[in-house]
């Protein structure tokens, strides 16, 4: 199937743009020529296609630019779509790479439940995917992700350690991601002997829809106002809620009294880390990320089964107890007392990092 896919691409920039025009023969000469070139095709590498949920956080750029380079160090071809965060778009846009011909799919789910018919399809067409940072429960797809209930402690660890007890708020990711799910059990396993003993009150949480900021910001204004300001602590999800959040408490006259978590590494967020507006960004290096799904798309396209994949554990976790193969990267929680992390991994330039910073408040800026 995939040479007739990959015959009727050839066939429009070569000799198939005749074959209406000739016998049967010569439809069967074109044909032949075109699996030919198909086939010469294939030998030179796969076509490895990824379909993104959007760009609006700054670290899918980066994680792009770490696939891209892998599956073309490797000889292969990366082809891509953007689904600028509409799960039905994104249904349309993986047919489209499959008919594009794909020998491997990475799929940032938009809605890990939505997404399914589309990696169905693929699936049926003897198409490898990889569910790239988002879990596509499904037993035909292999997961690739951080420690996500790690990253919740992680966040949960900071934000105690610089306010162990008070009104605690949790802005949370998107419910139609799986992950949200994942770091808040993360968090409360952390935060819930203290939330239990009265150290601690849970004043509010909510869902982020579509992970975006100008939401978070809607629900820590709303939990603001709800408890007259009186909000301690505040564990957002990742660095764009916790950059609303921020927002937030600064029209409040609260910023850099309030500890807020994140993750990501955004560099909008470490510069937050370094003026004392963000406790901490929880590090997930999106360039160790993205070649390592490129690796395994390339593994899977070459006709590597997902449980020989290096590295590879099984795991069913998920919230329909689906047993998948993974692989599990290592976070790591940045704060001020550890900048120079990020910024000596070439990360982040330390001009970003110390923007406006005053000088002697920070180690790594001076």
């Amino acid at each position: 199937m995939s040479f007739l896919v990959k015959a009727n691409i050839v066939a429009p920039f070569g000799a198939g743009r005749k074959i209406m025009k000739k016998t049967v023969t010569a439809v069967l000469a074109g044909l032949t020529l075109s699996l030919s070139l198909s086939t010469a095709a294939l030998a030179e590498g796969k076509t490895i296609g990824v379909s993104w949920s959007n760009f609006q956080e700054e670290r899918w750029k980066t994680d792009e630019a770490a696939i891209k380079a892998q599956i073309e160090a490797d000889g292969n071809t990366y082809v891509s779509a953007d689904a600028q965060s509409s799960a039905s778009k994104q249904l349309t846009d993986v047919e489209a790479l499959i008919a594009q011909g794909a020998d491997a799919l990475i799929i940032l789910a938009q809605d890990s439940s939505a997404i399914g018919p589309a990696v169905e399809k693929a699936v049926n067409e003897g198409i490898p995917v990889v569910g790239y940072d988002r879990l596509i429960e499904n037993p035909d797809a292999f997961y690739l992700t951080f420690d996500n209930k790690e990253v919740g402690r992680m966040q949960a660890r900071a934000v105690y350690e610089v306010q162990p007890t008070g009104n605690y708020a949790f802005i949370k990711g998107s419910s139609a991601d799986p992950n949200a799910d994942f770091l808040f059990e993360g968090q409360m396993e952390v935060l819930k002997p203290h939330i239990e003993s009265g150290d601690i009150t849970n004043v509010g949480e909510a869902y982020t829809d579509g992970w975006l900021p100008a939401n978070a910001q809607k629900n820590m204004e709303q939990i603001l106002t709800a408890n007259n300001n009186e909000v301690d602590a505040v564990v957002a999800s990742n660095d764009g809620t916790a950059g609303g959040v921020v927002a937030a408490l600064e029209a409040q006259g609260l910023a850099g009294s309030v500890p807020v978590s994140g993750q990501d590494g955004d560099h909008a967020a470490l510069n937050r880390i370094a003026l004392g507006t963000q406790t901490v960004s929880v590090w997930k290096d999106a360039r160790e990320l993205g070649k390592a799904a490129a690796e395994i798309a390339n593994a899977l396209a070459e006709g590597t089964a997902m449980a020989d994949v290096e590295g590879a554990v099984k795991w069913s976790d998920g919230p329909q107890g689906v047993e998948m193969n993974a692989i599990f990267l290592k976070p790591v929680p940045i704060t001020r007392d550890n900048l120079d992390v990020v910024i000596d991994a070439g990360w982040v330039t330390k001009d970003v990092v110390c923007q406006g910073v005053e000088a002697g408040k920070v180690d790594v800026c001076g």
